[in-house]
């Protein structure tokens, strides 16, 4: 499993980058999965320019093909004005309208006040529910007085287990489906080669009508003059009055 890490902080250290890192790494452990993270301070001039001119450079190609291919996402996003930085909502205006279609993601924001904890489930959540990515139910809001309180490293611990349950799930019936669909492929491919017979050879299929079976005429019983048989071409005729002929005691 592959997870992305999504953080629209602009400092440096920045606090979002921190509760980024702590959510990835509360969601992989125990597992084998990678993790990269897109910083999206870096990618701020080429956001920029992709709106002027349509075409994402280099820097900002890599971190959308990142996203896409991801099994999984976390975004996290300092709060300015009471909502996602724009930084953090350029990039995701960006991305193909059917590139989260589907895939886990963990919501999580950070601010100096706790009266903005809302920002989670009044800008964040109906953003990615519109971009049609499987929310999971936790979501992460650290203000500044959350840091080494308590609560925070439950919330972190708790949505990242939600996360990493929901890739786990998802990756492992992709890997079921992906399976079903090669076998059902091979099947595909030996229905659509025929039959084949004893010893390699294919099936011919019917050879034709099977001639009918030339009706017994009664010892003593001579047919009609015009009572002939006619052959040719492997068939034989019986003409209607011999086949009558044929039925009487």
């Amino acid at each position: 499993m592959r997870l992305v890490v999504v953080s629209a902080g602009l400092s440096v250290p920045s606090s979002t980058r921190l509760l980024a890192d702590r959510l990835a790494a509360a969601a992989v452990e125990g597992t084998a999965a990678r993790v990269e993270v897109v910083e999206l301070r870096d990618l701020a001039v080429e956001i920029a320019h992709h709106f002027t001119n349509g075409f994402p450079g280099r820097a900002l190609g890599s971190a959308l093909d990142a996203v896409t291919t991801a099994d999984g996402l976390i975004v996290v996003t300092p709060v300015f004005s009471a909502s996602y930085s724009g930084l953090f909502k350029s990039f995701f205006d960006v991305l193909d309208m059917d590139a989260l279609a589907g895939k886990p993601v963990l919501i999580a924001a950070t601010g100096g006040s706790a009266r903005h904890s809302l920002v989670l489930e009044h800008a964040l959540r109906p953003l990615f529910a519109h971009l049609r990515a499987v929310v999971v139910p936790t979501g992460v809001y650290a203000a500044s007085e959350d840091w080494g309180a308590e609560g925070l490293a439950d919330r972190i611990d708790r949505a990242a287990a939600e996360l990493r349950s929901l890739m786990t799930a998802l990756t492992a019936a992709a890997g079921t489906a992906t399976e079903a669909a090669g076998t059902a492929g091979t099947a595909g491919v030996g229905a659509a080669g025929g039959a084949v017979a004893t010893g390699g050879s294919r099936d011919p299929g019917p050879a034709g009508p099977v001639p009918a079976a030339k009706p017994p005429v009664p010892r003593g019983t001579a047919p009609a003059a015009s009572a002939r048989t006619v052959s040719g071409g492997g068939f034989e005729v019986v003409p209607f009055e011999q086949q009558l002929a044929a039925l009487r005691p």
